[in-house]
């Protein structure tokens, strides 16, 4: 099996995670930090928003089952791509929406989709989602690790994330086999 791999940031790397956890041919996702300047980032100075650093997703893939375009628009739809270094409550560059490609081709197809979502008039506001190469990647502290999965009935978890994986399912999966 031919694998690939993605890297995302649309606020809380929690959200992400959980929804793409769902994602048919998702193989693995892992959060981390990537972005920004400082190397081998602690959440901690993550949130600060001193590093520079996005709060990022990496996924790995099998393009035979979902393609680096379906993965962006599950992506687009399920944070606001609208709002610069903002998600909700959560404020700073690290809460940034941003494509971090792996290839000219990952560049293109994101450019491409960002171009699809805006002349669709989705949104009132144009997409301001960054689209940059991807440097380092710094794998997040273990305990970030399938967070929603394992902390559902926190607060944060029942507010923020459970909506969007709700969303996800019946945008998504409904109605597919398999999902």
């Amino acid at each position: 099996m031919a694998k690939e791999t993605a890297t995302l940031a649309g606020g809380c790397f929690w959200c992400l995670e959980a929804v793409f956890q769902e994602l048919r041919g998702v193989i693995r996702v892992k959060s981390g930090y990537t972005g920004g300047e400082v190397e081998h980032p602690t959440y901690e100075q993550v949130c600060s928003g001193t590093t520079g650093h996005a709060e990022a997703v990496q996924l790995e893939f099998d393009p035979a089952v979902v393609s680096f375009r379906d993965i962006l628009k599950v992506f687009f739809v399920m944070h606001d791509p609208t709002t610069r270094n903002r998600q909700g409550p959560d404020i700073g560059t690290q809460y940034r929406s941003a494509v971090f490609f792996h290839d000219d081709a990952q560049r293109d197809v994101a450019a491409e989709v960002i171009d699809e979502f805006n002349r669709a008039g989705i949104w009132k506001a144009p997409i301001v989602t960054e689209v940059e190469p991807l440097g380092a990647f710094y794998p997040a502290e273990d305990y970030h690790d399938s967070y929603y999965r394992r902390n559902a009935g926190q607060p944060y978890c029942a507010a923020v994330i459970e909506p969007k994986v709700q969303k996800f399912r019946k945008l998504f999966l409904e109605g597919r086999t398999g999902g």
